[in-house]
């Protein structure tokens, strides 16, 4: 199939679970012989590694630059009441509405959209055309603004609030569109329904099983491992409550427990603010592997959450014993206490921890029961697998049938 493919942001390097989910399944279509042609609006350069390691997958990489976030356009467009913050400045885009209607002139299988943040300049044009289109939602924003609430500044959280009012509205005009919509877990595509009214097919994250298959945690080192993209404030939020809440219960028990904190954009004061030579700030490692293999277990307390998460699926598939919340483990069909152990409270977070690493055979054990989940259910080849089928229906859609969907909500 011949497939047209839109992003709002480059997906090499793989720093945020979005950028990996699109470089894994953009490598699965292209092994499946798709030729796809990738336009990308990008608030970074594209830089020579990443266009080695996209240019091979793609019949076509298409970049254009994203204009930046303190762009005075940004600032005059913020009171419009239709589009949220993310839509203005991922949107208002002439060039990039252009270079989308020049490619719709030529014939496609499919066209598929990623994320409705990023949707403003393909709009009008795919309701003129009506052509068959899919759009891919990752997780409903106007709930991930909830997770940074409460770190903003007082005079800040009415606009904040105002922001996700609108997000919402954006939301319901925006997934009433496509002809397809996906979400990434079933929980997603539950909430997702509810507001667009219609079914929502899941194309799950992933994981490459067969580059972690050979990994074996250090059961017995005491040292437990966090890894996330710390531009989203749900990472953020979780660190500051596991090292001001939990790890000081856990010290209390085990003074010898480590935490290494690995990511892209780690804050820079965060090592003065906590300076304790038991928590290790490692930053952004492309290769995981051998950090996984010096910790015990995959700690992730997460109090705000959204589609499946893509570090707790790489640390099951290294065999990794994981212990979260109930949002961490959320769009991930786990049992708590068979794929992983799990509370919502610090102090009962903070005892488990401590009991866990002294029980080697119970860390094996969930081990060995996440890795096998996340190859039965997660390999990238069954997200793509799905994402096939999606695009299969897209392609018995004729263009007439199309154009009532957008051209009603045009009007």
């Amino acid at each position: 199939m011949r497939i047209l493919w839109t992003l709002p942001y480059l997906p090499w390097p793989t720093t945020s679970g979005s950028k990996t989910r699109q470089y894994h399944l953009l490598r699965e279509l292209a092994h499946h012989g798709h030729r796809i042609t990738l336009l990308v609006q990008s608030k970074v350069p594209l830089s020579d590694p990443a266009r080695q390691a996209l240019e091979p997958l793609l019949e076509r990489l298409i970049v254009l630059p994203r204009r930046p976030v303190q762009s005075p356009l940004n600032l005059l467009a913020s009171p419009i009441i239709d589009y949220p913050m993310r839509a203005i400045i991922n949107g208002l885009a002439p060039c990039l509405r252009h270079r989308f209607e020049q490619l719709l002139d030529e014939p496609w299988d499919v066209i598929q959209i990623e994320h409705s943040y990023a949707f403003q300049p393909f709009e009008k044009a795919l309701q003129r055309r009506g052509l068959p289109y899919l759009l891919s939602e990752h997780t409903l924003e106007s709930v991930m603004g909830a997770a940074c609430h409460d770190r903003l500044p007082l005079w800040l959280r009415p606009l904040n609030a105002f922001d996700r009012w609108r997000y919402r509205r954006w939301e319901q005009r925006v997934l009433r569109q496509p002809n397809e919509v996906v979400a990434v877990s079933p929980h997603d595509a539950e909430l997702i329904g509810q507001i667009s009214g219609r079914t929502v097919n899941v194309v799950v994250n992933g994981v490459d099983c067969d580059h972690y298959q050979h990994v074996q945690p250090a059961l017995h080192s005491q040292r437990l491992l966090f890894v996330g993209n710390f531009e989203y404030g749900a990472n953020l939020e979780a660190i500051e409550w596991a090292l001001e809440d939990i790890l000081p219960q856990v010290w209390q028990s085990n003074p010898a427990v480590r935490l290494a904190i690995a990511g892209h954009a780690l804050p820079a004061h965060w090592k003065l603010h906590w300076n304790d030579p038991r928590i290790e700030w490692l930053g952004y490692r492309p290769d995981l592997r051998e950090v996984q293999r010096r910790s015990a277990l995959f700690f992730a307390p997460l109090r705000y959450a959204g589609g499946s998460k893509v570090k707790i699926l790489e640390a099951m598939a290294a065999g990794m014993p994981v212990i979260t919340t109930g949002k961490g483990a959320s769009g991930l069909a786990v049992n708590n206490g068979e794929h992983y152990l799990g509370s919502d409270d610090s102090s009962q977070l903070a005892l488990l921890l401590t009991q866990l690493l002294n029980q080697p055979w119970r860390m094996t054990q969930l081990g060995e029961a996440g890795r096998q989940f996340a190859r039965q259910r997660h390999d990238w080849s069954v997200a793509a697998q799905q994402l096939e089928n999606v695009h299969m229906r897209l392609t018995q859609l004729a263009p007439a049938q199309a154009a009532p969907l957008g051209g009603m909500l045009a009007k």
